[in-house]
């Protein structure tokens, strides 16, 4: 007998479209939380002020360079929008997982109904990280992610007007998009998502996810 049409669409939702840099790995093994291979340079964050949860930090340019994942680090990249800053945001999600030997899939919903189902898709995948680029998923992710506290997101590019700890952000004022009805920025501009920016906004976020920086806005202003 023939599945459900709903289920078939809500399978086709979550599927991982791309795998790239993969180790042949199917994720389905359990493992320890990973360990970062390097660690954060002088002034990511300040020794004697740690930041506090939903705080924001403005590390200096390239404080986040040391910080490296661990071989086979395994990544989600949810991905919605066919604008130029998710796309330019999407690259750079892409290089630096081959640049850095990252087993990455991504999953890519159909449609906006299909937000909520691809997020749980790719917190099923039980990734070490689920990395986001594209404004559309800010609600959804809302949503979700209070509920699955033990999945650590990154969301590049934007970020969640009121985030929980597994939640770290990557933005700046031309990208400072934070759904739940606010509107868009007065300062957005879709100009400043520059490769240097995105693959910044990537690495600095990574390794501030990976050093246990999390629940925090990475504000890259600077860059």
């Amino acid at each position: 007998m023939r599945p459900p049409l709903r289920a078939v669409a809500t399978l086709a939702a979550v599927v991982a479209l791309v795998t790239g840099c993969s180790s042949g790995d199917d994720w389905s093994r359990p493992r320890p939380t990973p360990t970062p291979v390097g660690s954060l340079g002088p002034g990511f964050v300040d020794p004697s002020d740690p930041p506090k949860p939903e705080g924001t930090v403005t590390p200096r340019p390239g404080s986040w360079d040391g910080v490296h994942p661990p071989k086979d680090y395994r990544v989600v990249l949810l991905t919605a929008g066919d604008d130029a800053p998710t796309k330019a945001l999407v690259a750079a999600v892409k290089d630096w997982a081959e640049a850095e030997d990252v087993d990455l899939r991504t999953v890519v919903p159909k449609d906006a109904h299909d937000f909520v189902a691809s997020i749980d898709g790719a917190i099923k995948m039980h990734p070490d990280l689920i990395v986001t680029a594209g404004n559309d998923l800010i609600d959804a992710l809302a949503m979700v992610t209070p509920n699955h506290l033990s999945q650590h997101f990154l969301v590049v590019g934007a970020e969640l007007a009121e985030p929980t700890y597994n939640v770290t952000a990557a933005d700046w004022s031309g990208a400072s998009f934070r759904g739940e009805g606010l509107g868009m920025s007065s300062t957005y501009d879709p100009a400043s998502f520059t490769a240097d920016r995105c693959a910044a906004a990537v690495r600095a976020g990574v390794a501030a996810v990976l050093t246990g920086l999390t629940g925090i806005v990475i504000w890259l202003d600077q860059h």
